[in-house]
């Protein structure tokens, strides 16, 4: 009998080296006992070396791809299925074709299984803001169904790396200290902490923008089980909201315009405050200050440029300089009332370089983009404008989720990520840079914002 220890539940390499190992050695799945502990040595009744009788062999890719994820079920016999297959593979290259195979069906059922409980943590884990020693922390609670966590730890990296946080679970916990990552033993729900103050005005915002005519209560159970909603603040409020709708509904249809604009205000300022405070990205250390958007919130047009100037990064307002100035005569030029509209921008802070008393401007790259398009779905999200405008790539990349060519896109309606209706053209700044065809191309960006104008007129 061999005995394998692995050194923990996702320990994914420690498992290949020895299921190669015993391959290699011929050694049938009847023979090897998989466990966890301690130690990656391989011992039993006869040490398990890498055998030197038989050539290396190959699997195909989606079989790591499969044994990646089923390595972090929670089935004790995973290690066991998988060396199997293993071995089978060896014999029979195709097997894992065989959709039919009972084998492949139980592994590729695991392995998804693990991949759905994996998007739960990505979607359902709530940090709540804790002052420690050294400074603020962030810390949430998860109830995993199976062991994940190592796993999933480069996720809230790449998205929460500029914070120091910890995510604990009742196995493992993870914690993230902007440098590397630790792992710690398992925790209680009661050493997470309940919540914080900016929990107060997620709720505020949550519950204004909450509509019970777009609810789905299966679809949303399906997708947010009720294990989950102990753990989100405005899972409380669901309910509550739900079992009102009736209610809610003719309140509203009751609700003058007045309060309905009143409301959403509330709303927008809370988002704005908590937009003041911003530290998704570096780029919160450079600017003067956050430059959230400005306009009427029931604008039929917003606006989105690429980030403030100079001029904006000092007065805290989006399109004051000169490229706000130009966009401002171009749009009565082309019949659109100016102060009917919303004006931001894709990047709420100045980035720049110094050159002696100069700051000059300096193009976003995609992280600070990525980091920066939560504040422009919020901003969509209250305003809900029938035309959003893409003023140059970087706000356009901010729209798609992608590079795109200005020229390709521009002069017709296409599909933003959130499905609403947004339009492309340039940025006023290169109007002011270009050399070559200077009228030509003032003349066709106000031809662009009057179609613009027309359109949203036909929408109405």
């Amino acid at each position: 009998m061999r005995i394998v220890s692995l050194e923990h539940e996702e320990d994914f390499d420690g498992w290949r080296d020895a299921a190669r190992s015993l391959a290699l050695s011929r050694v049938p799945p009847s023979e090897v006992t998989w466990s966890v502990g301690a130690a990656r040595d391989l011992f039993g009744d006869e040490a398990v070396f890498e055998s030197t009788d038989g050539p290396a062999f190959s699997v195909p890719r989606p079989f790591v791809e499969l044994a990646r994820s089923v390595i972090c079920h929670r089935d004790p016999e995973r290690f066991s299925l998988l060396y199997t297959l293993l071995l089978r593979l060896r014999a029979q290259p195709k097997t894992l074709e065989d959709r039919a195979d009972p084998l492949v069906q139980r592994l590729e059922r695991m392995a998804k299984e693990v991949r759905r409980d994996m998007h739960k943590m990505h979607a359902f884990v709530r940090f709540r803001e804790v002052e420690a020693e050294g400074g603020t922390r962030y810390v949430a609670w998860f109830e995993p169904e199976h062991h994940i966590v190592r796993s999933n730890a480069g996720f809230f990296v790449r998205r929460f790396n500029s914070m120091d946080w910890s995510i604990l679970t009742p196995e493992l916990s993870v914690h993230w200290n902007r440098e590397a990552l630790s792992f710690s033993p398992g925790a209680t729900r009661a050493d997470a902490p309940d919540g914080d103050p900016i929990e107060e005005t997620w709720k505020t915002y949550y519950a204004s923008i909450f509509n019970p005519a777009r609810v789905k209560v299966k679809a949303m159970t399906k997708e947010m089980p009720k294990k989950y909603w102990k753990n989100m603040p405005e899972t409380a409020l669901v309910g509550e909201l739900i079992a009102g709708a009736q209610a809610r509904e003719s309140r509203m249809v009751e609700t003058s315009r007045t309060q309905i604009g009143s409301n959403a205000r509330v709303a927008w300022e809370a988002v704005r405050e908590e937009a003041m405070g911003c530290t998704r990205c570096h780029l919160y250390k450079c600017g003067t200050q956050t430059v959230f958007g400005e306009g009427p919130l029931d604008a039929r047009i917003m606006f989105v440029g690429e980030q403030p100037g100079d001029q904006e990064d000092l007065a805290g307002k989006p399109f004051v300089g000169p490229a706000g100035q130009l966009l401002d005569r171009a749009l009565v030029e082309a019949g659109v009332d100016r102060s009917a509209t919303y004006v931001t921008n894709a990047v709420k802070h100045f980035k720049f370089e110094q050159r002696g008393k100069r700051r000059i401007h300096q193009k976003p790259d995609a992280p600070e983009i990525a980091a920066c398009r939560w504040w422009i779905e919020q901003e969509r999200s209250l305003i809900r404008p029938p035309v959003t405008v893409a003023l140059g790539a970087t706000a356009a990349r901010s729209l798609f989720g992608k590079t795109v060519t200005i020229g390709a896109m521009r002069g017709r309606p296409h599909e933003a990520l959130d499905g609403g209706e947004a339009w492309v053209t340039v940025h006023p700044s290169y109007l002011l840079r270009v050399r070559d065809n200077k009228e030509e191309e003032y003349a066709r960006f106000v031809e662009d914002l009057h179609r613009i104008g027309e359109r949203v007129k036909a929408l109405a």
